[in-house]
């Protein structure tokens, strides 16, 4: 093993960060083979090899991430030394990241940022709004708020609350002009896949990849469509209306991946995030009695 080179940290992030040599080196400014160079050089030193190839790029090797989260926390270390030595005494600590879908990044995320913010502090938050999966593999985030009704293999988490769906349509409507649907990430979801079998396509008049959008969509048409009771509730143009749909239930969770599990500060972002959203949990089981203006301002 070699003496650990410094600046070799900042190749190695850059790969774990876009997946790809290629993108890395655009990242970077520098050439392909530099990339690479430097990749080996750190392997060496470190004495084993970080990533492997597969079919969509570069992946971290099963139990790399903390090497990764190291390597992070290194690099910010190193930006804080900088700015110090610049005479700037106000340096932030790391940067954490929470990655969560647009329906929560837009309600109970930005309600509680505040106090988070607090809990965390010197730290610094970064949400990332994001309905496809942020992949946690390659630690593109460090916290997860994902609803989903199982975790996937390389993460663990808690379930912190459930999430309801109800069918909802503007209040004021002349008469029903058919539904609005579901594409892009969201076609996975329970009501997406509901609708594929049980409504007429001809029925749709119109679709979109975000929850928060649709709520516009329909705010402003005399269509109808499945909601999270989180935004449909919310919307004072909207109205639940009774329709022979299932009452679809999602469990929400807090997760992390699986090799960071063991890292306090993980843990302790994770427990705030609890602990944060407990005020806001009738809003996003869809409980009516708990008018979530309310909770807006909790």
């Amino acid at each position: 093993m070699h003496k650990l080179n410094w600046d070799d940290l900042r190749f190695v992030l850059a790969v774990a960060d876009t997946g790809s040599v290629n993108a890395a080196a655009k990242v970077l400014g520098v050439n392909h083979a530099t990339v690479l160079r430097r990749i080996a050089s750190f392997e060496e030193s470190c004495g084993g090899p970080v990533f492997e190839r597969d079919r969509s790029g570069y992946r971290l090797r099963p139990n790399r991430a903390p090497v990764i989260e190291a390597a992070r926390l290194a690099a910010q270390h190193v930006k804080s030394a900088e700015a110090l030595m610049q005479g700037r005494q106000n340096v932030v600590g790391k940067n954490l990241r929470i990655t969560s879908t647009d329906s929560f990044c837009q309600t109970v995320l930005a309600w509680i940022y505040p106090a988070l913010a607090r809990r965390v502090a010197p730290d610094r938050l970064t949400y990332l709004s994001s309905n496809p999966h942020v992949d946690m593999a390659r630690l593109h985030a460090d916290v997860a708020l994902r609803p989903a009704m199982v975790l996937s293999d390389d993460l663990v988490g808690r379930k912190v609350a459930d999430m309801r769906f109800a069918v909802y349509a503007r209040a004021k409507r002349r008469e029903a002009q058919g539904w609005l649907g579901m594409t892009g990430a969201l076609e996975r979801s329970g009501p997406a896949q509901w609708m594929a079998t049980e409504i007429d396509p001809s029925d749709v008049i119109a679709s979109a990849d975000s929850f928060c959008l649709l709520t516009q969509m329909l705010s402003k048409s005399n269509a109808q469509s499945i909601l999270p009771c989180l935004l449909g509730d919310a919307a004072p143009e909207l109205e639940r209306i009774a329709c022979d749909v299932p009452g679809f239930v999602v469990p929400v969770w807090v997760a992390c991946h699986r090799d960071l599990a063991g890292s306090d500060r993980i843990q302790r972002l994770m427990e705030s995030l609890e602990k944060l959203l407990q005020p806001h949990l009738a809003a996003i089981a869809g409980e009516q009695s708990s008018p979530v203006k309310s909770l807006a301002r909790s």
